[in-house]
């Protein structure tokens, strides 16, 4: 995929916040973008930043969920804290992985945190901007949110396993006690 040239129709909506002179080499890192078409790639390609996260807390759950997050290298805890437990890890993202997923669910807040296992490289994109794209372009927007969708219901598999691992160990720790 080649980077677009030209005016793109969004540009007036929604300005640069942070531009890298290879940001198409970041898309071309991961599977999501592949064989998109020119069009969609127009409108899509300034809405994106790349950012990096250091290791640590990205954002906690409770925080304003602002952002959705493309991985590009490295990997990141999905943390959800109970109300009357410590915090687990649901879910590991790696390099090609989505989180942040609150920001386009029409969240306020995050449902759950984010913390990186060493330093990694993403790209992101505000929640906002994202549902603004589905509006004004409905048929890039369907593109999008028919990837998000199939991106995400693969790793509830995974998360749903994790979770009833942990309920069954909880049932056995109060059958023995």
């Amino acid at each position: 995929m080649s980077k677009p040239s030209g005016f793109s129709p969004l540009e007036k909506n929604f300005p640069l916040r942070y531009h890298q002179n290879d940001m198409n080499n970041l898309f071309d890192t991961i599977p999501f973008f592949r064989d998109l078409n020119e069009e969609t790639f127009k409108v899509l390609e300034p809405l994106f930043e790349p950012c990096t996260c250091h290791t640590g807390i990205i954002f906690e759950q409770g925080d304003p969920a602002i952002h959705l997050y493309f991985v590009i290298s490295g990997k990141v805890n999905i943390l959800y804290k109970p109300y009357d437990a410590p915090p687990i890890t649901v879910t590991e993202i790696k390099p090609s992985g989505i989180f942040g997923w609150s920001a386009i669910a029409g969240n306020t807040v995050y449902t759950s945190g984010a913390a990186c296992q060493t330093e990694c490289q993403a790209m992101r994109i505000q929640g906002n901007d994202l549902r603004q794209l589905c509006l004004s372009h409905p048929k890039a927007g369907g593109i999008l949110l028919d990837r998000l969708a199939e991106s995400v219901s693969s790793r509830w598999k995974n998360a749903h396993s994790q979770v009833r691992d942990i309920l069954a160990q909880g049932v056995s720790a109060h059958l023995e006690g």
